[in-house]
């Protein structure tokens, strides 16, 4: 090789690597231009959220359902079995701290002791009152018969005598029926007044029974077969030992059907637009990795309510778990993969490739050793990539921040 060639090979080598020098640097050292190829295939948006499981199907495990009867409010729980237990019908859950029961009963025992001696003193004192009246009317009778004795033997006594004896047997007789309506009166009152403390004595007696029976139902079995799960407060803490039960919600635990679960989530108010009854889902459980189960969308929200802590709104979204697995428990924390649209074949790329100005959308593309600002057509988006409709082929490269000095380049627009 002679020498005019050697220096037009390396005349030409010097002008490759300042070429690609310029290709692939910047004119700015600091700056670092990332790029992308248009990518062709399937495009999915997702609403990706965190939620918890929980049945659809379960058995309230309650405590006593006649506390207001007996005006017990906030009863706390003195013992509860583990949750997750395993129980079979009948088993025992927990039990109720009875002391305010405890007091009821005691003041119930002594009204009772007190009402019992009331009855037995007007038991007493009725016998007494009626044995005085029956007295009364015998002396009346022997009176009577008395003067009756007298009147016949007085035929021979002057009429005046026989008279007076006349007037004191109608008065004797007179009072005799007196004596009589008195005590048949007296008798219908002291029924009465036996009655009275008789119905005090059986009333305080059945609250007694009816209150030492509340006090055996402070002890809680099983209704059903299944695994404990406890219940929830009105803000969202879980009921244990400690808690307190009200006449309103008496549940402390229950019996959910693991054959019948769903998903517990909530979007924001972006996502929410997105979010459909029906749509399908992919549910993860952080507890099991490897477990992924098909789920479908069962309910959204129309209203939405304050996250607890912030000002943000959420709105509760319900999703149906198709199928059974024997590790997954309520209460788990489950990952919600919603799909809430997907397109087969069409070219996307990033969002941070795409640009607008005015009402033109535009990206930045290599063409050859320059770079041109394009004008697009984009279409659905999700959270990472945006479909490309126009503007763009397959394995086109667009830069995902701004070449320096292309700012007041002419936008190349579509035909």
């Amino acid at each position: 090789m002679n020498k005019k060639k050697i220096a037009i090979i390396s005349v030409i080598a010097v002008v490759l690597i300042y070429l690609a020098y310029n290709y692939f640097s910047t004119s700015n050292e600091d700056e670092v231009y990332l790029t992308s190829k248009v990518k062709k295939g399937d495009f999915i948006s997702e609403v990706i959220t965190s939620g918890e499981a929980q049945s659809t199907s379960l058995k309230k495990i309650n405590g006593p359902d006649n506390l207001r009867k007996f005006r017990l409010n906030n009863l706390k729980i003195q013992d509860l079995v583990s949750e997750g237990t395993i129980v079979k019908k009948g088993d025992y859950v927990g039990r109720l701290d009875p002391s305010s029961v405890n007091e009821q009963i005691l003041d119930a025992r002594l009204n009772l002791e007190t009402a019992q001696s009331k009855y037995t003193q007007q038991q007493l004192d009725t016998t007494l009152s009626l044995k005085q009246e029956r007295n009364s009317i015998k002396d009346l009778k022997f009176t009577m018969e008395e003067t009756k004795l007298e009147l016949k033997q007085s035929i021979y006594e002057p009429p005046a005598t026989i008279k007076k004896l006349e007037i004191n047997l109608e008065k004797a007789n007179r009072g005799l029926k007196e004596k009589l309506e008195n005590y048949i009166i007296k008798k219908r009152q002291a029924n009465a007044k036996m009655v009275e403390v008789g119905t005090q004595v059986s009333k305080i007696n059945k609250k007694l029974t009816d209150l030492l029976d509340l006090l055996k139902s402070f002890t809680i079995f099983s209704n059903g077969n299944g695994m404990i799960t406890y219940d929830k407060n009105w803000d969202g803490s879980k009921k244990k030992v400690g808690s307190s039960i009200s006449p309103w919600n008496p549940t402390i635990a229950s019996l959910p059907d693991l054959t019948k679960m769903e998903s517990k989530t909530y979007a924001n108010e972006v996502d929410i637009r997105k979010i459909k009854k029906d749509l399908p889902v992919k549910i993860g459980f952080d507890a099991f990795p490897d477990v992924q189960m098909e789920g479908i969308v069962t309910d959204v929200a129309n209203v939405g309510e304050k996250k607890r802590g912030s000002d943000i709104k959420v709105f509760q979204v319900l999703i149906k778990i198709k199928g059974s697995n024997d590790n997954i428990r309520p209460g788990m924390t489950t990952s919600n993969k919603i799909l809430t649209f997907e397109r087969k074949d069409v070219l996307s790329i990033p969002l941070e490739a795409v640009f607008s100005k005015d009402t033109i959308t535009y990206v930045y593309t290599k063409s050859g050793f320059s770079i041109l600002k394009k004008q697009v057509k984009i279409g659905d988006s999700n959270n990472d990539s945006v479909i490309i409709t126009g503007g763009l082929t397959e394995d086109d490269i667009v830069y995902l921040n701004k070449p320096e000095g292309y700012d007041a380049t002419q936008i190349t627009k579509l035909n």
